[in-house]
């Protein structure tokens, strides 16, 4: 018997490459819902935050919804959350963007600040320093993301604990060095669009959809 596919919610608050994402995870081995409501979103096996434009932006969005609130209890009961782009963004402490401070989730300390290149957005294809024994790069370590973004979190600000597992933290290059993905616990994000990553994105997407 073949075994029920994952349910994935596609957290729905006005920003986000909802349809490209929605497509991606579906060819990742998934049924997806996009949805706000908060039973729909508690239910699923995982939940997906997405993101484009600015963190205030985001962040207003989410607000809007109750959303950070369902991001929580979801990581306090280790139920998975994946952000991408500026939904990895908002998963800091703030945003310093157009001299506007914005406050976010503070899953993780730091800010979330413009990229220090000659050239922005950083927009294409590139490499990421996939970190030894990740499960979300199984497979595709030596592939290229895509990307579109003028900000990033450029520090890892976490101590590393004897008794806690690490988390595990994926780097890539665009004038500075910046946090291309992270895993840590329930709680996984990208700054790149694996929705846009051709095939490299969507077997990047079933390493987490396996872990639901």
């Amino acid at each position: 018997m073949t075994a029920p596919r994952p349910t994935v919610a596609l957290l729905d608050y006005g920003l986000g490459n909802v349809h490209s994402a929605a497509k991606a995870i579906e060819a990742a081995g998934a049924d997806v819902i996009l949805t706000a409501d908060r039973a729909t979103v508690m239910a699923a096996d995982g939940l997906v935050v997405p993101g484009v434009g600015s963190i205030a932006a985001c962040m207003a969005g989410i607000q809007a919804i109750h959303g950070g609130e369902l991001i929580g209890r979801r990581l306090a009961g280790g139920r998975p959350v994946l952000g991408i782009c500026v939904g990895m963004q908002v998963l800091f402490s703030s945003g310093e963007e157009g001299g506007v401070h914005t406050d976010a989730l503070d899953e993780w300390p730091g800010t979330v600040r413009r990229l220090q290149a000659d050239i922005l957005p950083h927009m294409g294809w590139a490499e990421v320093e996939a970190p030894e024994g990740s499960a979300l790069f199984e497979g595709v370590r030596d592939e290229r993301f895509y990307f579109v973004h003028s900000y990033a979190a450029t520090e890892w600000l976490i101590d590393p604990h004897p008794r806690v597992r690490q988390p595990k933290v994926a780097w890539a290059t665009h004038g500075e060095r910046f946090i291309a993905a992270v895993e840590n616990g329930p709680l996984t994000a990208t700054q790149f669009h694996p929705e846009k990553s051709g095939e490299a994105g969507i077997r990047l997407l079933a390493n987490w959809v396996r872990g639901l």
